[in-house]
């Protein structure tokens, strides 16, 4: 009896950092989108500089919580490391593009942001497509 009772609550933990893991993809994805949208107003309102800049801070933020996202499914969940090395990839990338930006190379940071978009996307729907239980 104990032991279905520890099964169920492990189930639990593991459907929501999950949960969890996937709200943190589709942060992300949907913060670098935006960076795409605030590049765009860069160019042609005065205020886009300001709101690149914040939402640059905003996007590594959703890098960091995917890591964080990742390791809590891993670990006290049993999960794979998979994500975990998913996660860590993004954030790397992320600081690349930060130190990109800051020192104004667009050849390389606007491809860079395409592939980070193309990659999160990636991973959004390979996590939305599996099962809350299975990583």
């Amino acid at each position: 009896m104990a032991t279905q009772a520890t099964k169920a609550t492990t189930r639990r933990t593991t459907r929501r950092t999950t949960s969890f893991l996937r709200i943190a993809i589709a942060l992300q994805t949907l913060t670098i989108f935006l960076q795409a949208v605030s590049a765009g107003l860069l160019l042609t309102a005065s205020y886009g500089e300001t709101l690149h800049s914040v939402g640059a801070r905003v996007m590594y933020a959703a890098s960091m919580l995917y890591v964080l996202a990742a390791v809590l499914a891993w670990k006290p969940g049993g999960g794979s490391p998979r994500p975990v090395w998913h996660a860590t990839g993004f954030l790397v990338l992320a600081s690349v593009q930060v130190v990109l930006g800051i020192a104004h190379v667009p050849s390389v940071h606007l491809p860079l942001g395409v592939l980070m978009f193309g990659l999160s996307m990636l991973a959004l729907a390979r996590r939305s497509g599996q099962p809350a239980g299975s990583s």
